[in-house]
């Protein structure tokens, strides 16, 4: 009989919770295997500090039920990274900790930089002869993790962004004087979530006009050009761009206003890109024109929740558990889609050294007219991830989600 912990690392999304809702659910029905589920409070780095928390004596039914509605990173987050060199200190450290709590499963939700953890803590523990088995469940608004059909979080970002740009057309289109709105939304390298925007279009030359991901250059002369044909039919136009595209050279177009931070991972801290754009507009066409950073919204909202996003973020994280006890570690959960017309999906794991430190971008025959819209079949891919929704109890009017104090 060994304990399970498990942990939650990065930027949250609007299923992150459902995730550990099923890992401890699946751990709960497994007493005579696990007889306690610790949380690590603010993942790796907080379980360093010794800040654990006990679930099976201190969260209650009711807390436990309220996760799959609640956003944000309910154990906490971080955005800790292991050193590299295996032999450093801090591994030994670690498995002395997960000794003292009597651990046999450690359980890591996250995205890309969360399975480099995972990676490296199994590579320690098989060198080492931990008999720990060490899991990863992958979660990322991006959706840009390799080996799996999307990840835990997408879809909800994805009804979220769809949603909102739909909204912001319908706003920009009540005058009649010519106008521009640009919408940024997250994405680094990968434009999964911005193409997704195309979700909010009704009609053909509906509004998102134009939509640029990081997987093609971006030119800016292009990109004014573009805007001006287009003013030609429509008086009001919106525009949704990737945080993070960047021109033929490589170089971030939010680095044209100024220097882009890096994080404790070495990536680059992208935003202001619509900023810039903005700017850019207005400076060379003299039109109305604003910009909109979505920001932190489209990965906290479970008002747009998409109710097949937690029914499988939650699966995902019990079948890790199962598979787990079987004795599997150095895994990740993966979703595999059916084949067919008929949206299914099944689920399989993967090798975390295989998935981690890779990227998967949209594929370049989803991107047309010269990299500014989407072809039927990425409509196809991301129309079923945003289905459903949840039933959100509320207090006073707002939703009634669970905090831990």
């Amino acid at each position: 009989m060994k304990n399970l912990i498990v942990g939650q690392s990065g930027g949250p999304t609007a299923v992150i919770n459902c995730s550990l809702y099923g890992v401890i659910k699946e751990a709960l029905s497994n007493t005579s295997q696990i007889p306690v589920v610790y949380g690590m409070l603010n993942g790796i780095e907080g379980f360093l500090k010794d800040t654990v928390l006990n679930i099976t004596e201190d969260m209650s039914e009711e807390t436990l039920e309220g996760l799959k509605i609640t956003p944000g990173a309910y154990l906490g987050s971080c955005r800790y990274k292991l050193p590299e060199d295996l032999s450093d200190p801090v591994y030994p450290e670690l498995f002395k900790k997960f000794e003292q709590y009597n651990i046999g499963y450690f359980f890591y939700i996250g995205g890309n930089d969360s399975m480099d953890t995972v990676s490296k803590l199994s590579r320690y523990a098989a060198a080492h002869g931990s008999d720990i088995r060490i899991m990863g469940i992958p979660k990322t608004i991006d959706n840009d993790l390799v080996l799996t059909d999307h990840t835990p979080g997408f879809g909800s970002a994805a009804k979220y962004v769809a949603t909102t740009v739909c909204e912001i057309g319908i706003d920009a289109s009540v005058y009649d004087s010519k106008s521009v709105t640009i919408v940024e939304i997250m994405g680094r390298h990968a434009g999964w979530l911005t193409g997704a925007a195309i979700l909010a279009r009704k009609y053909e030359q509906d509004n998102p006009v134009l939509i640029y991901l990081p997987e093609v250059p971006f030119s800016q002369d292009k990109f004014i050009s573009q805007i001006e044909e287009n003013l030609k039919t429509r008086n009001n136009l919106v525009v949704c761009v990737s945080e993070g595209i960047q021109d033929d050279k490589g170089t971030f177009i939010c680095e044209y206003a100024s220097d882009a931070g890096v994080d404790n991972f070495g990536h680059k801290m992208l935003t202001g890109c619509g900023k810039y754009l903005e700017n850019l507009v207005k400076d060379r066409l003299g039109i109305k024109v604003r910009s909109v950073e979505l920001n932190v919204s489209q990965r906290c909202s479970t008002s747009c929740q998409s109710l097949t996003d937690a029914m499988e973020a939650e699966t995902g994280g019990r079948f890790g558990v199962s598979k787990a006890l079987e004795g599997q570690t150095g895994m990740m959960t993966a979703f595999v889609r059916n084949e067919g017309d008929t949206y299914g999906l099944s689920y399989t794991l993967v090798d975390v050294n295989e998935v981690c430190n890779k990227e998967k971008t949209v594929p370049t025959e989803w991107i047309t007219k010269e990299g500014t819209d989407l072809s039927k079949e990425f409509i196809n891919y991301v129309l079923p991830l945003i289905q459903g929704s949840p039933s959100v109890p509320t207090k006073d009017g707002i939703p009634a989600y669970v905090y831990r104090r």
